[in-house]
């Protein structure tokens, strides 16, 4: 199901998006000035229509001034208002036909209200960071904001040179005029507008591995007094990064970053190539580390492998979440039953009122949703056997990769793997609120994950 769009509207966020049309690519120039939080930008979208004629299609923006909007070189007609670009072309443009899109806009930015707080751009005490899960990408670009349209990305940011910019993907250039630098981008890789990460601070930049090996490239970008802490937290990034390898199939991007902004942040949030974490999450005793794992596995789980909609959630965290059990299995630490045990004594003390293939916009965050997750693959681990399950792993990261899946599409997947059919014990794990018995015997411990 490598398709880039669904029909409907996301059920969860029914003003973010539109179906009418995708966008296939990105053009982003920025000029982003700290000390006052002026943002400066323009976007060029290269988008397709959809099978129907567009009289109008929709953009979602945050309250910037507008400067210019052309389509296909023409100025159109348009609204802003709400967040929302209505914008009406000149001429109706045919079914399937390809058009671009210029949009010019400049402001201070700032996040977007959401149920959660504030999600996208964060003014930070001397730089600024994204963060946009599920809806925070309007707070800083035009776009089209659904986890099922994926496009690739040119960012390019023209700040001041004592700083930093990172985004994910690839650093194209880095050039210096008079007092300020810009930072070339590309992100080759299909992505979804929610996972354009971006970071503008004080940073000091270290490599984590050794992609001469025939590794993965990772770097990392820290504040120069949290260089010692962070040596030690992040010291078996790539190992994990092996072992997700050796479990989930190749990964599935050209290269892998983390950023520590000078400031605590809730949780870590993860971004296509690319993950932020805060202060708080460098202690130098790495008391952080299951995060790390989690943040790692999303490249494959929520990254590559997208959600159509946003009701499918747990495909995105269940999983990273049994990845940080499997990293503790095989580096050493409680097995992945054990973690999961653990979590079952934790929901069955705690409401059943979640069904995790569907939980509503309310309880897509909740930490049972999470847990519940891992335990539900853990189940089907524990129903297929490894050597069935692991196969099963892969190959879902694989068939999907770049693509677009469903709960649907992976039950499917898993039904390919067993030996008797999974409907009931699927049902009951995903769409059932009651928690299902934990999944016995547990199974023998994995071997070691390779130094």
């Amino acid at each position: 199901m490598n398709g880039q769009q669904t029909a409907a509207a996301d059920p969860y966020f029914p003003a973010n998006g539109d179906s009418r049309y995708r966008v296939h690519r990105y053009e982003i120039a920025l000029e982003y000035r700290p000390g006052p939080n002026r943002l400066a930008g323009t976007a060029r979208l290269s988008a397709i229509a959809g099978r129907a004629p567009l009289s109008e299609f929709h953009l979602n923006l945050a309250e910037f001034k507008i400067g210019r909007i052309l389509v296909d070189g023409r100025a159109p007609h348009y609204t802003h208002r709400g967040g929302k670009l209505r914008v009406r072309p000149a001429k109706p443009l045919p079914a399937g036909a390809a058009f671009t899109v210029e949009v010019h806009w400049a402001g201070n930015p700032k996040p977007v209200r959401s149920p959660w707080g504030g999600l996208g751009w964060e003014e930070l005490t001397d730089g600024a960071l994204v963060a946009s899960q599920p809806v925070g990408a309007p707070s800083w670009y035009p776009c089209n904001d659904r986890p099922a349209d994926k496009a690739s990305y040119h960012i390019s940011v023209n700040t001041p040179s004592a700083y930093t910019v990172v985004a994910g993907g690839r650093l194209l250039t880095r050039t210096t005029k008079a007092s300020t630098t810009t930072w070339v981008y590309e992100q080759s890789a299909p992505t979804p507008s929610y996972l354009v990460g971006l970071a503008i601070g004080m940073y000091q930049t270290v490599l984590l591995g050794d992609p001469g090996l025939g590794g993965v490239p990772q770097s990392a970008h820290v504040p120069a007094h949290l260089l010692p802490e962070f040596s030690r937290d992040f010291a078996r990034q790539p190992a994990m990064m092996r072992l997700f390898q050796e479990l989930f199939g190749p990964y599935p991007f050209g290269e892998y970053a983390v950023v520590v902004a000078d400031e605590e942040l809730d949780v870590p949030v993860e971004a296509q190539g690319l993950s932020l974490f805060g202060v708080n999450h460098v202690d130098g005793a790495r008391g952080s580390e299951r995060l790390v794992a989690h943040e790692l596995a999303h490249q494959w789980f929520g990254n590559s492998v997208t959600i159509a909609d946003w009701r499918h959630i747990w495909l995105n965290e269940g999983f990273a979440k049994y990845a940080e059990w499997l990293w503790s299995e095989r580096s050493g630490g409680r097995t992945a039953h054990e973690l999961a045990a653990a979590a079952h004594r934790l929901l069955a003390s705690l409401p059943q009122d979640l069904r995790l293939a569907d939980p509503g916009r309310k309880l897509m965050f909740d930490d049972r949703l999470y847990q519940r997750g891992g335990l539900a693959v853990h189940a089907v681990r524990r129903a297929l056997g490894d050597a069935a399950f692991f196969r099963m792993l892969r190959d879902w990261a694989g068939v999907h990769r770049h693509g677009v899946v469903t709960t649907a599409a992976f039950t499917t997947h898993v039904a390919r793997y067993a030996a008797e059919p999974l409907d009931d014990l699927l049902a009951a794990w995903l769409y059932e609120p009651a928690l299902p018995p934990l999944p016995t015997p547990p199974l023998p411990p994995m071997p070691p994950a390779r130094r």
